[in-house]
């Protein structure tokens, strides 16, 4: 006679040892430094330790020139922040976010060149008098001598460029590589046709040597050292932002949309809306890293918003944790530090090395860095449900 028993089940824990569940491995912000705090005050606590962190610390302790390739790789950070949105949570592989950081870095590069060239009584910048330019100040560069244009124009030009292009792509219901190759061909038509236009935008050499901002000069260490603040704030509070995005309604329905765009059409919802925005606000992130990326590095020019850099953007976030906002800016940042590090010492190897660095986390790692302790643990927990199984073939 066969007796069929029901396996014994775990007793619950109780008391002050019980630890509240674990978030899911692609939690938007996942905290795992403070594990002690309720669940309740680890978000504002982990943006509060960035804020020392970056604000505080950093001006503290690296030189003039330390804080200045960060406040260079915080401004990629920023750029991840708007690849996490479109691409770890909406599943839009954006390979042309070269075009918008390079829009929003024009815009502000030429407000910049007008205010030097107002301040020293020149008619025009100082390139254009090099090459010649005839019929004085193009048309389209006389409304980014006013402030508030140009600083509107950092953020609203990018938006509304891809805006159009996401309304004539995702209405289509063009997706996947399609999408992706429509995009890094933008950036590359981007790029050649600067390149072409060399009397009003500096061709190859791009926009560079620029002496003050907004009436700071730029040569003054203090002043580069306010420039890395603002550009520390900004990334903090675009990271709020977009959390608020990911754990709000619209966060969740852009996951939906990621994982099932058929189904999420036929409960009544327009999918190519939801893309849109999040390809919009990418956009606007993107353009406003290239506008901070300006006063902090010194210069604007095609090399920094073609094709290869546009793949780099995407390749930071995807080290780091396309789905997680902390993995995508600090792999942002390892790997901007590591092209700085590594392409001077081999300088025709790091693009394959950066290709390869895509190709692994993509294929073998999907959830980045941030996901490797959960993939770790995942390996070394037995699965329960296997181990009744095999307990009750063997009676």
């Amino acid at each position: 006679m066969t007796t069929t028993s029901t396996p014994p089940t775990a007793p619950a824990t109780t008391g002050p040892a019980a630890e509240p569940p674990a978030g899911p491995p692609d939690a938007p912000f996942p905290i795992r430094f403070l594990p002690r705090l309720p669940t309740r005050f680890r978000v504002p606590a982990a943006f509060l330790l960035g804020a020392v962190l970056l604000v505080g610390v950093a001006p503290l302790l690296l030189s003039d020139f330390r804080l200045g390739l960060l406040a260079k790789y915080l401004c990629y950070g920023i750029v991840a922040v708007g690849v996490s949105l479109a691409w770890g949570r909406g599943g839009l592989l954006v390979l042309g976010q070269g075009v918008f950081f390079g829009l929003g870095g024009y815009a502000m590069a030429m407000h910049l060149k007008l205010a030097d060239a107002a301040a020293t009584g020149q008619p025009l910048p100082d390139f254009m008098q090099l090459y010649g330019t005839e019929g004085g100040l193009p048309w389209w560069w006389q409304p980014f001598a006013n402030p508030v244009f140009a600083l509107a124009m950092t953020v609203l030009l990018p938006m509304a460029v891809a805006a159009l292009l996401g309304v004539l792509v995702f209405r289509r219901r063009v997706k996947g590589a399609y999408f992706a190759i429509l995009s890094q061909a933008l950036a590359a038509a981007l790029a050649i046709w600067l390149v072409g236009q060399q009397a009003t935008t500096g061709g190859t050499n791009g926009l560079t040597d620029f002496q003050g901002f907004f009436g700071y000069d730029l040569n003054d260490p203090v002043n580069q050292r306010m420039v890395y603040i603002v550009i520390a704030i900004a990334l903090l509070l675009l990271m709020a932002l977009a959390r608020q995005l990911f754990v709000s309604r619209y966060g969740e329905l852009l996951i939906a949309v990621r994982d099932s765009e058929e189904r999420v059409r036929f409960l009544g919802y327009n999918p190519a809306n939801v893309k849109l925005v999040a390809y919009v606000a990418a956009a606007g992130m993107a353009g406003l890293a290239g506008a901070l990326f300006v006063p902090a590095v010194g210069i604007i020019s095609p090399a920094l918003i073609g094709v290869v850099p546009s793949i780099g953007f995407v390749i930071g976030a995807a080290v780091g944790g396309r789905a997680s906002l902390v993995g995508a800016v600090l792999g942002a940042i390892a790997v901007a530090w590591a092209q700085s590090t590594l392409s001077d010492a081999w300088p025709a190897g790091w693009t394959y090395l950066q290709g390869l660095l895509f190709v692994v986390a993509v294929g073998f790692l999907p959830g980045g860095l941030a996901s490797l302790r959960t993939v770790l643990r995942g390996r070394r927990t037995p699965d329960p449900g296997a181990a009744t199984t095999t307990k009750g073939a063997a009676a």
